[in-house]
C-alpha cells in the first residue's frame, strides 16, 4: 500500500509539471482556445458538470480494469499452455503473433459488429492489446529457467507438471510482472480504440462528441482524466508486481 501510495505522488509530481509547463506555453504563445485551451479552461469545463465526465470516466475505467485481468489471465495461462505441451507451438505461436500484427482500428469494427456497443467489444479491444506482451513475457520467463535449477529438476527426475509448478512458475513471475507493467500502459488503449469505433459511453465517447462541437477544453479534460487512469493504474500494477515478487530488489 505504501509503494502504490509513494508511487502515486510521484506520479502527481510529474502531472503538476506538465500542467505547469502547458499553462506557460499557452501564455507566452497567446494560443487560440479552440487551438490549445489553457488548464484554467480545462478546468472549468470539467468543474462545470464534473458527474459526466466521472461517468463516462467511470466507465472507460471499467473496461480497462476488466480486460487487463483478463488479459493477463489468458496470457499467462497461453504462457503455460505453450511451455507444458511443446505440441501447441506451431499452431498457438503463429496466431498469437497473428493478433499482434493486425491494426487494432481494423479490428475494432468487427468486434463491435460481431458484439455491439456495449462493454463486451471494448473489453475484448482490451484483452488483445495486451495479451501478446503478457504471454510472450511469461513464456521467456518460463524458458529461460536457471541452469542449475534445469540440471536439478532432471536429476530428480520431475515430472513436466511438477517441475513447472515447483520451479518454472516461482522463476517465471519476475517476467510476468514485467508484462502486467506493459499491460497496464496499453489496456486503456484498447477501451478507448473500442469506444472510438462505437460506443454509448466512455472516455473516447466524450472526445468524439466535443470534438465535433469544437469544444476541444471538453476534449482535454476527458484526456486529461484518461492519462491519470493510466498513471493511477501502472501504480497499481506497479505495486501489485512488488507484491508477487517480493524478493526482486529494484534500483
Amino acid at each position: 500500500m505504501k509503494a502504490f501510495v509513494f508511487s502515486s505522488a510521484k506520479a502527481a509530481i510529474g502531472l503538476v509539471i506538465c500542467i505547469a509547463l502547458w499553462a506557460l506555453l499557452v501564455r507566452t504563445l497567446n494560443i487560440e482556445p479552440y487551438m490549445l485551451p489553457g488548464p484554467e479552461r480545462v478546468w472549468s469545463a470539467f468543474a462545470s458538470k464534473p458527474d459526466f465526465f466521472l461517468h463516462h470516466a467511470g466507465i472507460t475505467a471499467y473496461e480497462t480494469v476488466l480486460g487487463l485481468v483478463l488479459g493477463v489471465l489468458a496470457g499467462a495461462f497461453s504462457a503455460i499452455l505453450l511451455w507444458t505441451f511443446p505440441v501447441t507451438r506451431p499452431a498457438l505461436l503463429p496466431l498469437i503473433l497473428v493478433t499482434q500484427s493486425l491494426p487494432v482500428f481494423a479490428i475494432a469494427p468487427i468486434l463491435v459488429l460481431w458484439l455491439g456497443w456495449g462493454l463486451a467489444s471494448k473489453i475484448v479491444m482490451a484483452v488483445l492489446v495486451i495479451f501478446f506482451a503478457v504471454t510472450s513475457t511469461m513464456y521467456d520467463g518460463l524458458r529461460r529457467m536457471d541452469p542449475g535449477l534445469v540440471d536439478l529438476a532432471r536429476l530428480y527426475r520431475l515430472p513436466r507438471l511438477s517441475e513447472l509448478w515447483m520451479l518454472r512458475l516461482p522463476a517465471a513471475l519476475p517476467a510476468l510482472a514485467s508484462g502486467i507493467r506493459i499491460a497496464a500502459v496499453f489496456a486503456p488503449i484498447g477501451a478507448i480504440v473500442g469506444e472510438w469505433v462505437g460506443a454509448k459511453g466512455g472516455l473516447a465517447f466524450v472526445m468524439l462528441h466535443s470534438n465535433a462541437r469544437v469544444k476541444t477544453d471538453e476534449t482535454f479534460a476527458a484526456l486529461i482524466l484518461l492519462a491519470v487512469m493510466v498513471l493511477l493504474l501502472r501504480a497499481a500494477a506497479d505495486a501489485f508486481a512488488r507484491m508477487i515478487v517480493p524478493w526482486q530488489v529494484e534500483n
